[in-house]
């Protein structure tokens, strides 16, 4: 009947897709077309694999996934923008005050 059969447990991060050419393309896009980016790498979660979040001068941000940390600090080298690693640095308290306005104002946006 197999009502006790085990089963194989996969984790949720396991079945998520990389980065792909689109993501890397989007994320290139934004630092070309914004001043002042620098990169966050966001650690590996049980729901999604490595993120990049890039945040411009303004607050302004952008987040997709990217292969792992060493290829986030590829990335970021390949382009000449700075890279912080989230879990030591924290957000920085310009895109939480992008945020807020975003919110107060959201049809300038």
């Amino acid at each position: 009947m197999g009502l006790f059969r085990r089963r194989k447990r996969t984790s949720v991060a396991s079945r998520e897709r990389v980065a792909d050419r689109a993501d890397l393309d989007h994320l290139e896009n934004f630092v070309r077309t914004r001043r002042g980016v620098e990169a966050y790498i966001e650690p590996r979660t049980t729901v999604t694999e490595t993120t990049v979040m890039l945040i411009a001068d303004d607050g302004e941000w952008t987040r997709r996934r990217i292969d792992g940390p060493e290829g986030a600090r590829r990335f970021a080298r390949r382009l000449a923008i700075p890279i912080y690693d989230v879990r030591l640095m924290g957000y920085p308290q310009r895109m939480r005050d992008y945020n807020e306005r975003r919110k107060r104002r959201p049809e300038l946006f």
